[in-house]
């Protein structure tokens, strides 16, 4: 019995010459090739015209100014990008199969969410991959990831590019936190957030920048309110406010972190999205989507109430108010 006639050709392709076709297409000259590829011109040459010989079409124009592509060599030169990514998969998964996920990830994250809610759980990912070197970094500005400066980032903005994927993680429920020794001071707490001109206020130098992107009615604070205190330092926060500096506006999950600053029986402030956002290319190594998996695990609203879409009040959760969540330390 003969084989397929697909086979027969597949078979007699020659990879090599596919290659070389993709370099010349993409510099656009076959000089340019062949002085990447270590081969002379001629090589370069004889190769592409048994690859077009192999598929009975032309591929290549040349002109004076290097080559141009025809439309036969567009499509192959698609079809040619997609045979390179699977080979690459090939490797990528089956060739890794039987080793541990190794590798190196940079994860770009604020100074909140990343010191007080990823970092204490990190030991528990490094025990799973210990071959996965996980590089966070803390930064103010979202990262370019189509220029490598990380390869996954947490951000407060749904990505506009294309070729960036954002998920939304979940919401930070921003709320006011005081110490004892704050409250003990004050001969009343405030009943509303219209009250607080009247107390120290504590905020991060990037709410003060986005309040106008929380509510309407928050955006009258900014007019209202004569600022005891902005840093861009989240621990900065946590640690004036515990020490009797004053409200501070903080997330929700700060009540489990930090017991040093008490949740004040108000409403929340705001309700603030963010993604978690990285491009395929991170994907599918193994390495990226082992962090990838882990960080869905670590903020799954099914096991932590705190980034869910509705607000949940610390104290819901420390008087068991809140029966399915799990406190995850």
């Amino acid at each position: 019995m003969s084989e397929p006639e697909g086979i027969i050709l597949t078979e007699r392709m020659d990879w090599d010459n596919m290659r070389v076709f993709r370099i010349v297409a993409e510099l656009g000259s076959m000089n340019a090739a062949a002085h990447r590829l270590q081969e002379s011109a001629p090589t370069i040459g004889r190769k592409i015209d048994q690859l077009e010989k192999d598929l009975n079409t032309v591929l290549l124009v040349r002109t004076t100014r290097g080559v141009e592509l025809t439309d036969a060599g567009r499509i192959a030169l698609s079809h040619i990008h997609a045979m390179a990514e699977s080979v690459g998969e090939v490797f990528e998964y089956a060739g890794n199969r039987d080793r541990d996920v190794e590798g190196r990830i940079v994860l770009a994250t604020g100074d909140g969410l990343g010191p007080y809610w990823i970092a204490p759980r990190l030991p528990e990912f490094q025990a799973a991959n210990p071959k996965v070197q996980l590089r966070m970094r803390v930064v103010d500005a979202v990262p370019d990831l189509l220029e490598g400066e990380a390869d996954i980032a947490i951000q407060f903005t749904e990505p506009k590019s294309p070729e960036i994927i954002g998920r939304k993680l979940g919401v930070l429920h921003y709320m006011s936190f005081a110490s004892d020794a704050y409250l003990n001071e004050c001969e009343q707490l405030p009943n509303s957030l219209f009250e607080y001109f009247r107390y120290k206020t504590i905020l991060h130098e990037g709410y003060v920048n986005q309040i106008e992107r929380w509510a309407p009615r928050v955006a009258e604070l900014k007019k209202m309110i004569d600022y005891s205190l902005v840093t861009n330092s989240a621990a900065a926060m946590i640690e004036v406010c515990a020490h009797g500096g004053g409200i501070a506006v903080l997330p929700s999950y700060i009540g489990e972190v930090d017991e040093r600053v008490k949740p004040l029986n108000l409403p929340e402030i705001a309700p603030i999205q963010f993604w978690l956002t990285y491009t395929e290319r991170v994907r599918r190594l193994p390495q990226g989507q082992a962090v990838l998996d882990w960080l869905w695990t670590i903020f799954d609203e099914r096991r932590v109430a705190w980034f869910r879409d509705a607000f949940v009040h610390p104290d819901q959760v420390k008087h068991g108010a809140e029966s399915q969540i799990t406190r995850t330390f």
